[in-house]
């Protein structure tokens, strides 16, 4: 995964990094609320660590715009105990909030706590069927019968916003800001290079698509 870390602690940073980068992640990192922007709207970033007492800003506006673009998973990491503190940063959009100082187990257990919440599609289904291939959104991939289909990191980001939504259209700037970022809502070619290389893996024929569908002039539909 690409983690987005904003803290202005370096300590804790580097903690986080190690940590992170034992797990095989590949760690961002920010020191305020400007810089977490920017790293967020430019990076394809599937988890946010965030502070709440940065020198710039407060985290809870960070978070609240973050929600404004994505569904990846936010935890913030704060000294700040009081219940108040922490019920405006979960009403802001934070998927959990952890007191510094925590430990490191417990930290992977709410982060693969979030990760599992935030790969549920509608109606809780962890698992959608596209013919004979299954979409398995615990484990991050697309299987044909039990032999797993290589994707592409940006290729399962796609497959996965949409099955997030199966069967209900999502639109190509939601695509594009989830995907790729909201920098690059304008950028629809992307979408259509990687749809179209979605299809050659998904499609029996991928001339006439029967699973990732085109509605046109509004974006695309998974149907499961």
């Amino acid at each position: 995964m690409n983690v987005l870390v904003v803290d202005d602690e370096p300590a804790i940073r580097e903690l986080l990094r190690a940590t992170l980068q034992a797990e095989g992640h590949t760690v961002h990192e920010a020191e305020g609320v400007r810089e977490g922007e920017r790293l967020a709207a430019n990076r394809r970033i599937d988890l946010y660590l965030i502070d709440l007492g940065l020198p710039d800003g407060d985290g809870v506006d960070l978070v609240r715009r973050i929600r404004g673009w994505t569904q990846r998973p936010v935890l913030v990491l704060s000294a700040r105990t009081l219940e108040q503190q922490k019920v405006e940063a979960l009403d802001a959009g934070a998927d959990d909030y952890l007191t510094k100082p925590f430990g490191v187990a417990e930290l992977h257990a709410r982060i693969r706590v979030a990760l599992r919440h935030a790969g549920l599609a509608p109606g809780g289904q962890r698992q959608l069927a596209l013919g004979a291939l299954t979409i398995d959104l615990d484990a991050r991939q697309l299987r044909d019968g039990a032999a797993p289909v290589h994707l592409t990191a940006t290729q399962w980001r796609l497959l996965e916003v949409l099955a997030r939504h199966a069967g209900r259209v999502v639109t190509t700037r939601q695509l594009l800001r989830e995907v790729w970022g909201p920098a690059h809502t304008e950028h629809s070619h992307y979408l259509r290079i990687y749809v179209r290389q979605l299809r050659q893996k998904l499609e029996p024929d991928p001339q006439q698509p029967r699973h990732l569908l085109t509605e046109i002039g509004v974006g695309y539909r998974l149907v499961a």
